[in-house]
């Protein structure tokens, strides 16, 4: 019996939008690892160390997302077969041009952000102060990701 001040069906519900993160923070790993590794031409060096401080982030932040989830009392999803069928992060299907690897990046961050920020009413609505801390320090780091994958972009 879990007795934390939140009742089951909320965190039933809030470990569920968690795992919803979880989903989409671990494809967002992946994806930005294999653009780590494939990147290629001018702007390699930068390119190359940008997703490398963006995925060993990730790489930090889901372990965190999960704890959560087990501390809420509900199993932490971890295979990749129940992350695809949660995300809407499409893998990396062979993207070659580093412009298109920014851009998918910066649109699955935006996509982090929004999903993030739809669980806010829920952990705010539950008096779930932990859930709506990992919340914002997860958009405030998916919001810095965007603005500097955004500023590669500008003419």
């Amino acid at each position: 019996m879990i007795n934390i001040g939140i009742n089951q069906a909320n965190r039933e519900e809030i470990a569920a939008g968690l795992n919803q993160l979880l989903a989409d923070s671990y494809s967002l790993y992946l994806k930005t690892h294999s653009f780590h590794w494939n990147v290629t031409g001018p702007m390699f060096t930068s390119l190359h160390l940008l997703f490398e401080q963006q995925y060993t982030e990730l790489a930090l932040a889901v372990d965190v997302i999960a704890e959560r989830i087990r501390a809420l009392g509900a199993r932490a999803l971890g295979s990749y077969s129940a992350y695809a069928a949660l995300t809407e992060i499409k893998e990396d299907n062979g993207v070659v041009k580093a412009e298109d690897m920014i851009r998918e990046l910066l649109n699955d961050q935006e996509l982090v952000i929004r999903n993030a920020r739809a669980l806010y009413p829920l952990a705010n609505q539950a008096n779930d102060e932990a859930t709506a801390d990992l919340l914002t320090q997860r958009i405030q780091q998916h919001e810095k990701n965007a603005w500097m994958l955004r500023s590669l972009l500008s003419e």
